[in-house]
């Protein structure tokens, strides 16, 4: 039976309405996917303090979480993901891609052009086409 794993991605928006995206590296898992920002829930933390926590390690910012979403459940070849994904704004520093290949800001037409993980896309067609 393939493992589950419970993570969460920030939709982090700016001013711009530009969306904030990371890319993974090639030692990652899901490689040269392009995906929201987050990482997995550790026990006993709500998927909104785990999406804080992880931005901060990984981008060294912080950010507030807002509404939900998207709620989806993907099953890639070795486990399950379900990811959780959160509208965010920053509230101190700018994200600087510590563990990712390439971050970088893009508009919602731009988000069309990019390849997302599977997990991330109903999310991101959510989101093209709420705005």
């Amino acid at each position: 039976m393939k493992k589950t794993v419970h993570v969460v991605g920030a939709i982090i928006e700016n001013e711009r309405n530009e969306i904030f995206c990371a890319l993974r590296g090639p030692e990652m898992t899901l490689p040269n996917y392009w995906e929201f920002p987050g990482g997995k829930i550790e026990d006993g933390e709500s998927p909104e303090e785990a999406l804080a926590r992880e931005i901060k390690e990984e981008f060294n910012c912080s950010i507030e979480v807002g509404k939900k979403v998207e709620d989806t459940t993907y099953e890639y070849e070795k486990v399950i993901v379900r990811l959780e994904t959160y509208m965010a704004k920053l509230v101190e520093g700018q994200p600087q891609a510590l563990e990712h290949a390439e971050a970088k800001w893009v508009s919602r037409e731009e988000m069309t052009q990019l390849n997302f993980a599977p997990a991330d896309i109903p999310a991101v067609e959510k989101i093209i086409k709420g705005k």
